[in-house]
């Protein structure tokens, strides 16, 4: 009779948690891809590389870096993209002048906005 009764409990207590779990996952996942748009960085496209990963489960994200040659440095910049089945992937074209708003984590610039620039801008 116990048995009965707590068993069912159990399983909804683990189905509710699993369930919430998800969904803040799911939040985070969509989440990846806002940036804080602090500072703005121009410079030329030297290199790029593109690279699948596992967010969660299901969930996948686009990760993108870019090198850039400002007029002091090469730096690094990464755009986050959750991958959905819409979705639109930005291309870059290497030699180009793009200008991108985002901002810095640790040794790496982090966008998720950006416009090629004319060379003479």
């Amino acid at each position: 009779m116990v048995t009965a009764i707590v068993i069912p409990i159990i399983c909804l207590y683990f189905f509710w948690i699993t369930k919430k779990e998800m969904k803040q996952n799911d939040s985070n996942w969509l989440a990846s891809a806002e940036v804080n748009k602090e500072a703005i960085v121009t410079g030329e496209i030297k290199s790029i590389s593109q690279e699948k990963q596992r967010f969660y489960y299901h969930r996948y994200i686009l990760i993108q870096e870019l090198k850039l040659q400002t007029e002091s440095k090469i730096i690094s910049a990464k755009k986050i993209t959750p991958i959905r089945n819409n979705i639109k992937i930005d291309t870059f074209p290497i030699g180009e002048m793009i200008r991108i708003y985002g901002c810095w984590e640790g040794n790496h610039f982090h966008f998720s906005e950006f416009e090629i620039i004319q060379k003479g801008d």
